[in-house]
């Protein structure tokens, strides 16, 4: 198999056999109804962004009829292909080929540019073709516009060269690829569910330790409460509030127009430093400076820290001194409380917590309400036994977690890699390589 030089920016050598093209020689960009223009009563697929996924799938599902749509959305038909061009979509790889679709005609975002192939090119190897990251990438370092609004220019999209193989090897490209990457998409949707499964795990396994402790075998009692049926019999029910001290957050969020006050060496913890996946706090984004600060508006280190507005009921404790936000509450345990207890006591009642929120702009914790809940509390030895089972459990649960994470990100990379070498040349697909993966030769 001989090679030649593409002389383009993002593409090396190419097979010298394929034909070298432009994009507008072989699709129509932004093409016209093909089969008359629809009655106001026909009813057609409306497609915004976010209904188009980055492996290429269509959620097709939403349909008005045509006098509804409104105008100036982007016409789009079966048969043809979608590349999303603006940021960060276009990077994202959000783009299909539209296979199939229940009406005649579909609108989608204007934020996409249509293809429709002609009798030069299939389908859906051209969809390939232009979603090869490569190539995105290339896309990507000449898009115009502001940041953040930056787009695909139609004159690049058509100007854009194209290396093409006769068209009985796009097709076996193209089965070669459809197979391959549905078995890796496969492989990924199954592990993101072990993902979901081990989520879960984590919390059964949470809530079970603090209301059930670690003995099996322990006597149980009525505890009184609505969610919680029975808890060991020398446990105690007691108000969140008679186990800790409440601390409220003393300062709004960062006002952008005061830098007199902001910007100095005193650590000031936003609600985004706080995520379920961390049980520490130990980095800050922002700071306040002396005129903003004083030792009685700090929660001390050790302090368990809850969001009552963004991420609702989510918690962390503070590994060093810092001021809060009044969405932010903390909650000091007396001497009777295990800190590391209080956190998984406080994550395995989320969803207890969350009975009293309320709605106005957005979700919010009352912050009284918080301290007036009941819940269990064994001994303080067997608060720091349960702790020290859940910290090793937890830390199993991260590991497995970072083992699939670590196979998805590859098996994704793969994926990638594999489309570029296919729609390029590099890998030659044969009638075997079609058998191999299920396909049809």
């Amino acid at each position: 198999m001989k090679f030649v030089e593409a002389k383009e920016p993002w593409l090396g050598r190419v097979p010298a056999e394929w034909s070298r093209s432009r994009i507008r020689n072989v699709a129509d960009l932004s093409p016209s109804f093909s089969d008359g223009v629809p009655t106001v009563n026909e009813t057609c697929t409306v497609v915004p962004m976010e209904l188009l996924s980055d492996l290429g799938v269509i959620d097709s599902s939403n349909a008005l009829p045509c006098e509804e749509v409104m105008s100036g959305l982007t016409l789009f038909e079966r048969g043809d292909v979608l590349f999303a061009k603006i940021t960060p979509c276009m990077e994202n790889g959000k783009g299909a080929f539209v296979e199939s679709l229940p009406t005649r005609y579909a609108y989608g975002s204007t934020e996409f540019h249509v293809l429709r192939p002609s009798p030069k090119v299939n389908g859906r190897f051209l969809y390939y073709y232009t979603f090869n990251p490569v190539f995105r990438a290339y896309a990507a370092e000449n898009m115009s516009g502001a940041a953040g609004q930056k787009r695909v220019s139609s004159r690049f999209f058509k100007d854009t060269r194209l290396f093409l193989p006769a068209l009985p090897e796009q097709d076996r490209i193209a089965r070669y690829l459809d197979a391959s990457c549905s078995a890796i998409d496969a492989a990924v949707v199954a592990k993101h569910r072990q993902l979901e499964t081990l989520d879960t795990l984590t919390i059964v396994t949470i809530q079970r330790a603090v209301t059930r402790g670690l003995n099996s075998r322990a006597e149980l009692k009525p505890s009184g409460l609505d969610w919680l049926p029975e808890v060991p019999s020398h446990w105690r029910i007691r108000q969140i509030k008679r186990r800790c001290n409440l601390l409220r957050g003393k300062f709004s969020h960062r006002p952008r127009n005061d830098p007199a006050l902001y910007d100095g060496e005193y650590p000031f913890v936003q609600t985004g430093d706080i995520t379920g996946a961390h049980k520490y706090i130990r980095t800050y984004s922002q700071t306040l400076n002396e005129l903003g600060f004083s030792v009685s508006k700090m929660f001390p280190k050790g302090t368990l820290v809850m969001s009552i507005a963004a991420n609702v009921g989510d918690v962390a404790i503070l590994d060093f001194q810092a001021c809060f936000p009044d969405s932010m509450v903390g909650l000091v345990p007396n001497h009777k409380t295990d800190l590391n207890f209080l956190y998984y006591l406080m994550r395995g009642m989320k969803e207890v917590l969350l009975r009293s929120a309320v709605l106005t702009t957005q979700l919010n914790l009352n912050y009284v309400r918080i301290g007036t809940n009941f819940a269990p509390f064994p001994p303080k030895k067997e608060q720091e036994e349960i702790a020290a089972f859940l910290d090793a459990k937890i830390e199993g649960i991260r590991r497995t977690k970072a083992v699939l994470n670590q196979q998805i990100k590859t098996v994704t990379a793969y994926r990638k890699s594999l489309i570029h070498e296919c729609v390029t040349g590099q890998r030659r697909v044969t009638d075997a390589d079609l058998k191999q993966v299920g396909a049809n030769a």
